[in-house]
């Protein structure tokens, strides 16, 4: 029976969830790990320029994999062939390679699977399996999106969201002071089993105003490309984009990324397993040593991109 009546809990204004019509699972790794469960795969070609965390659930089913290369452009070198009961994987890297993706369903068609991880707004592509990671762009501790043609009959039981102290600090305490349970939380997915997307977090999702979110993200993003599109080392085409992840600054500046971070302008490094791989070229270590992904989501404004963009210049 529903309860009536008591403590009040945490509101959260219902509005329309954005993939309505996916599957929801308790991680964008578990999104991966469904499909290798529900799909009789013998081997999977995966990129050189990704985390570990997609390796994880091929080693747990003793699945083959391959790596590829990509080249300057984050588009695959050479041509692979993937023969039945085998998967290409592809990433959409910050979200830029909308239009090589249509290319790949065309050449690859049901055994291509997109990670748009870094690309939440990016709507699927019918009949590709398609993976999102929600955690990536708002504030929450776990949940993921899988778009697929197979589901499995199985049921799976419902995840409770027990890591959301990181997130409440950083309002309280700010960033710094709950790193440390920010990279607990993180830590607690690594070989999680699949379940569906916790109450909370499907709450908060359903909360979300996603028309602001675009339009804040697009802002920022081509405030930054105004200024630092002559410095930047990746060649960005704006009409590729539909709504931004972050922006992928490449430049050749060992010390700039700690300077940010001195600055309380704190950037990630994606991603340092990379580096130990033994097939990895040029591209995909100047990838990971180079590109640093500017901050411009819906919680900051066009003052916070420039204080980015003074930090940079003084940096210069």
């Amino acid at each position: 029976m529903k309860e009536i009546g008591g403590y009040f809990e945490l509101e959260l204004q219902g509005r329309e969830e954005f993939h309505q019509k996916a599957l929801k699972l308790n991680s964008g790794r578990n999104c991966f790990k469904y499909i290798l469960k529900t799909q009789k795969i013998t081997k999977v070609y995966i990129p050189n320029y990704i985390c570990d965390s997609i390796i994880e659930p091929l080693e747990e089913f003793n699945i083959k994999y391959d790596f590829y290369n990509i080249d300057e452009r984050f588009e695959v070198i050479g041509e692979i062939e993937v023969k039945e009961n085998e998967k290409f994987l592809y990433v959409n890297y910050y979200a830029l390679k909308t239009k090589y993706i249509n290319q790949l369903s065309d050449q690859y068609n049901t055994k291509l699977v997109i990670d748009n991880t870094q690309a939440f707004f990016n709507l699927p592509i019918e009949n590709i399996d398609t993976i999102y990671s929600p955690r990536k762009f708002f504030g929450v501790s776990d949940g993921g999106y899988l778009y697929i043609n197979k589901i499995s009959d199985k049921m799976y039981e419902k995840d409770i969201s027990d890591s959301y102290s990181q997130l409440l600090g950083r309002i309280e305490l700010g960033a710094s002071k709950c790193y440390e349970e920010y990279q607990q939380s993180e830590c607690s997915l690594v070989n999680s089993p699949i379940k569906s997307m916790s109450n909370l977090t499907a709450k908060i999702l359903n909360s979300i105003d996603y028309e602001n979110v675009e339009r804040i993200r697009i802002k920022n993003f081509n405030f930054l490309h105004k200024k630092l599109k002559k410095f930047n080392k990746l060649k960005i085409d704006l009409s590729d984009i539909k709504v931004p992840f972050t922006y992928p600054y490449m430049v050749d500046d060992i010390e700039l990324r700690e300077n940010l971070i001195k600055n309380k302008v704190y950037v990630a490094k994606y991603w340092n397993e990379v580096l130990d791989r033994e097939s990895v070229n040029h591209y995909e270590k100047d990838f990971v040593d180079q590109i640093i992904p500017l901050p411009i989501d819906q919680r900051y404004n066009l003052e916070d991109m420039k204080r980015i963009v003074e930090v940079i210049k003084g940096c210069r």
